[in-house]
């Protein structure tokens, strides 16, 4: 396995591959890893010659300065797991690399970063864009994967790539949770031990919800979830919203979309989780 900190020596190593048109799977992740993540590099690894992990905290997405300072660096570990997968090259940049001066694109995604988390967290998906952009034109990838816990920032990297005319293929992965059904997440460290048994009460919910959205309509649905949350004392709901999964905008009826999904967003302690599930 290969670790490069500079774009140029990840190009230069790349580039032979690209010639021979051996074909490269690519997985961005801001490190701290976990099974998901591995998840992830696993498909990679099947479906394509050579497989790229880039890890870079990519400070221009967080809207929380405390939130990028608490967030957890583990690169040896993440270095150790990730050969043990079979990963090729990891990428591993700082921040130097990738803004040697500040980046001010601004990209226009409609509505779609927009609602919920653009709602609450606001620039962050420009971050997103701005970085996962640089991280393609890098690598050059065949097909990247990202995982659909982050659901709506899956919809707004599949944006991207069609205005910007990326030849990427993006393969969403499914959410990888642990035995108690807690989507895996790389904040989950910072849970305390008593806020970790709380933890699946958010995926307990949205179970019940899926289960609900037989009998009742978007909008009683909705308040059924906040009040399950809100009865839950170490949980603090910022949003529940059902929204069609194609374009993210609120389902009023279930009949008028062909396929919906539930996204949470809830403060357990100082820790922020977000999940998500399928309803119909």
């Amino acid at each position: 396995m290969e670790i490069f900190n500079t774009i140029i020596t990840t190009q230069s190593y790349l580039a032979p591959f690209k010639k021979n048109n051996k074909t490269i799977g690519f997985v961005p992740t801001m490190g701290a890893l976990h099974q998901g993540h591995l998840a992830l590099v696993k498909q990679a690894k099947a479906e394509n010659d050579i497989v790229v992990v880039s890890i870079f905290v990519n400070p221009i997405q967080f809207n929380n300065k405390e939130d990028l300072l608490k967030y957890p660096r583990t690169f040896e570990t993440d270095a150790s797991l990730l050969e043990a997968e079979g990963c090729d090259v990891i990428f591993y940049p700082d921040e130097s690399q990738m803004y040697p001066e500040p980046d001010q694109s601004v990209y226009d995604f409609g509505l779609l970063d927009k609602v919920m988390e653009g709602k609450f967290r606001p620039g962050h998906f420009n971050g997103v864009a701005i970085v996962v952009k640089k991280l393609f034109d890098i690598v050059l990838p065949d097909k990247a994967y990202f995982g659909e816990k982050d659901y709506q920032q899956l919809q707004i990297i599949k944006a991207l790539v069609e205005h910007k005319n990326i030849p990427v293929t993006i393969i969403p992965c499914p959410i990888y949770r642990e035995d108690d059904g807690l989507a895996m997440s790389s904040r989950n460290m910072r849970l305390t031990a008593e806020e970790r048994k709380v933890a699946p009460f958010i995926y307990q919910t949205l179970l019940q919800a899926k289960d609900k959205s037989n009998q009742l309509n978007p909008n009683e649905l909705t308040h059924w979830v906040i009040q399950q949350i809100e009865e839950n004392s170490m949980l603090t709901l910022e949003y529940f919203e059902i929204v069609d999964a194609a374009t993210l905008l609120p389902v009023i009826n279930f009949n008028d979309c062909q396929s919906s999904i539930g996204c949470i967003a809830v403060f357990l302690g100082d820790v922020r989780l977000i999940d998500n599930i399928l309803l119909e």
